[in-house]
């Protein structure tokens, strides 16, 4: 009887059982394709898994050839990883529909031999008509190509977030984060990731399910993005309260909505705002709901099914590029499947020049231990819920704290919470007793996780 295949090939995979002289025309196929597309490799065409013999060096040069043959820039834009199917190592390659096509290979220039877009099961070369209006119509309001307002810029707090993470940033990673426009000023990427700008992210609070009664409106901004991301993050996580729900044998608790499926809409609008037009992201908290807004509307031509399906195809690759650096983002276009792992598709709300999602909150004391409904996270209350636990509030701060950066210190948190390192130690070790939360791996290069 023969063995099913593993996966075969169509307009979005193609299967290569090992690395070979076509990987950029594929790479530059799925980019210029509209929806972009997987390469594994490692798996035969009939979908035989074969597997491949020093993944990490083949690895290494799969993301190099891309980085160095493929023009324009491709960074932010694709994904390198080696996973395991039937006990053998396989590579795939997650690219995302670019940009600023056309895509072409370095070595044969803007010409149909250099240009290829995928078409079925195939990259095949593109006509030098598809190349003359794709370059027409290339995006002019990158990131990349739009000037700074200031040329005096500084890089402290970017820099700090690199060596959190194990990267120490040289005198080159301007060039290499590609922060420079083509006559090497400061680009707008830059603008947004610097010290000091202009740039200022709102979370508003409102009494009601209005805009009338607003009680609270707090700025995040003016600062590097990637710090005002997690200042965002930890404020809406301390409004994300646990509401519990006391009987006479239990203590039920649940966060008013889901942890996850915040933080990822969260940072979807952060890096795939429409920053052109001067209008951020906007975070507000209603009475029945959290509202999160970006400008923009879908990135470049994505359908709402395509959009649903989790295709990548990045408004802004350089951003998308830091924030993966940093751990923010973990693979290309797995942030909107998160949260539709937890709620509907109609948390959704589209038009043509912003995105907006809506997250109901439960009302808990009424809702713990019942069936929800369609309006509501679909796995609420399956994986959140604790019994015979009773935080302080010092504890619930640390959570949080660990939810947006699981590599965050001690002493980073002593910082953030304003305790001492005596009573964050004290209050970890009883949360670890707990086991609500565990280490993972060694003490200087390991993580916490929320059990």
């Amino acid at each position: 009887m023969r063995k099913k295949a593993y996966m075969i090939e169509n307009n979005r995979i193609e299967l290569k059982r090992e690395l070979n002289n076509s990987l950029e025309k594929e790479v530059v196929g799925f980019l210029n394709y509209h929806e972009g597309g997987e390469l594994y490799i490692g798996i035969s065409d009939d979908g035989t898994v074969n597997g491949i013999d020093n993944s990490d060096d083949i690895q290494k040069r799969i993301v190099d050839r891309i980085k160095n043959n493929i023009r324009p820039s491709t960074l932010g834009l694709f994904d390198v990883l080696t996973i395991e199917k039937e006990s053998k190592k396989i590579i795939k390659v997650t690219i995302s529909s670019g940009p600023e096509k056309p895509y072409f290979i370095k070595k044969y220039g803007m010409s149909p031999k250099g240009c290829a877009i995928r078409i079925g099961t195939t990259a095949q070369q593109m006509p030098q008509e598809m190349i003359d209006t794709l370059y027409s119509k290339r995006t002019r309001n990158s990131l990349s190509l739009l000037k700074s307002p200031r040329q005096d810029l500084t890089f402290k707090q970017l820099r700090i977030y690199y060596e959190e993470n194990g990267f120490e940033l040289n005198n080159k990673f301007i060039n290499n984060l590609e922060l420079l426009t083509e006559k090497k000023e400061y680009n707008y990427a830059a603008y947004l990731l610097s010290d000091t700008n202009a740039v200022s992210m709102k979370v508003a609070k409102y009494s009601g399910e209005n805009k009338v009664d607003l009680i609270e409106n707090q700025e995040f901004g003016y600062c590097s993005i990637i710090k005002a991301t997690e200042n965002i993050l930890n404020k809406l996580n301390l409004e994300n309260i646990t509401q519990a729900e006391v009987t006479s044998s239990v203590r039920k608790e649940n966060r008013l909505v889901s942890p996850k499926a915040l933080r990822e809409a969260v940072i979807n609008a952060i890096i795939h705002n429409d920053y052109s037009n001067g209008i951020p992201p906007v975070f507000e908290i209603f009475s029945d709901r959290f509202e999160i807004t970006s400008s923009g509307g879908l990135p470049q031509e994505l359908t709402q099914e395509e959009f649903f399906d989790g295709i990548s195809a990045p408004r802004n690759k350089e951003l998308m590029r830091v924030f993966k650096d940093l751990r923010f983002v973990e693979q290309l276009g797995s942030g909107v499947q998160r949260i539709l792992s937890e709620y509907d598709k109609n948390v959704f709300r589209f038009s043509t020049h912003f995105l907006k999602v809506r997250f109901p909150i439960i009302n808990v004391g009424k809702n713990v231990g019942k069936n929800v409904g369609k309006n509501v996270g679909k796995n609420v209350g399956k994986n959140d819920l604790i019994e015979e636990v009773v935080l302080n509030k010092t504890q619930k701060e640390i959570l949080g704290y660990i939810e947006n950066n699981p590599h965050i210190t001690q002493n980073e948190l002593s910082n953030s919470i304003d305790k001492s390192l005596r009573t964050i130690q004290r209050n970890m070790k009883k949360l670890q007793d707990s086991n609500i939360i565990k280490r993972v791996g060694s003490s200087t290069k390991g993580y916490w996780k929320i059990i």
